[in-house]
């Protein structure tokens, strides 16, 4: 298996482009190496105001929809871009164990 190849295989959506260059797809990559996400699918960038490029790229994972489904929001700079994880879980307790498990992986 390539070291691409599990954020390849579970990467979908319209939307190919991630904020952060190598660095915010090194932070999906760890998402999606987590046993309950089934994809990843990225969302538009939006962009705050005008600043120097650049600057610190973060990620946060959001509350669960009912169905445990989840949201990250990356941000890098002015900039940020949602993106939804749907997960294998069919509940939103189960999605709260999953959000608390990559944020406290990002944690570290």
């Amino acid at each position: 298996m390539t070291p691409n190849s599990t954020l390849q295989s579970k990467l979908g959506g319209s939307h190919s482009t991630i904020i952060g260059g190598r660095h915010g797809k090194k932070l999906l990559k760890i998402i999606s190496n987590h046993p309950d996400v089934k994809r990843i699918i990225p969302s538009v960038i939006t962009v705050k105001g005008k600043s120097a490029p650049g600057g610190k790229i973060d990620v946060k994972i959001l509350r669960p929809d009912s169905r445990g489904n989840l949201r990250a929001l990356l941000t890098h700079g002015t900039s940020s871009q949602e993106v939804r994880i749907v997960t294998s879980v069919g509940k939103e307790e189960e999605g709260e164990r999953i959000m608390q498990e990559l944020n406290a992986m990002f944690m570290e």
